[in-house]
């Protein structure tokens, strides 16, 4: 079966052109950068329990920061491979930021280690910041190619 006959809009002008102008927004400069600091700072929530030492002391916090980390990692390369199927998600990195800052309060009602939330709260800090700014360039690249078409 193909492409058209399963999805008769694949072939419509405004969704080849949409496709088009997110390609060439998700490759510009502040894409590329952004979602490459994205991908980092999840990186970096996934392996900070073992960098900081905190792995052997809070398994709760640890399991979360991996999990989480690993997950913001994985949408951050798919906002870099597919944007046009994934600029939604950009909007979900963003509120696992903030799960990511609030977290260690969440899951331990009594507070946690100085390392751990300073850990926490700048990285999920910086996630949804920054995956803010990555949808914010894909909607915005768009909408400004749209304007300059019409």
């Amino acid at each position: 079966m193909s492409e058209t006959t399963r999805f008769p809009m694949a072939d419509h002008p405004d969704l080849v052109e949409l496709r088009e102008r997110y390609e060439r927004v998700s490759a510009s400069g502040p894409a590329v950068v952004t979602d490459g600091l994205v991908l980092l700072a999840g990186l970096w929530l996934a392996i900070s329990p073992w960098v900081i030492h905190f792995n052997g002391t809070d398994p709760a916090i640890t399991a979360n920061n991996l999990i989480i980390g690993l997950a913001v990692a994985v949408l951050a390369l798919g906002l870099t491979l597919l944007p046009q199927r994934m600029v939604r998600l950009s909007w979900t990195t963003a509120i696992l930021g903030v799960w990511v800052a609030v977290s260690q309060w969440v899951i331990h009602q009594s507070g946690t280690a100085a390392g751990i939330w300073v850990n926490n709260l700048i990285t999920g800090v910086i996630i949804a910041v920054l995956s803010v700014v990555a949808g914010a360039i894909l909607m915005g690249g768009s909408r400004t190619t749209a304007k300059r078409g019409r």
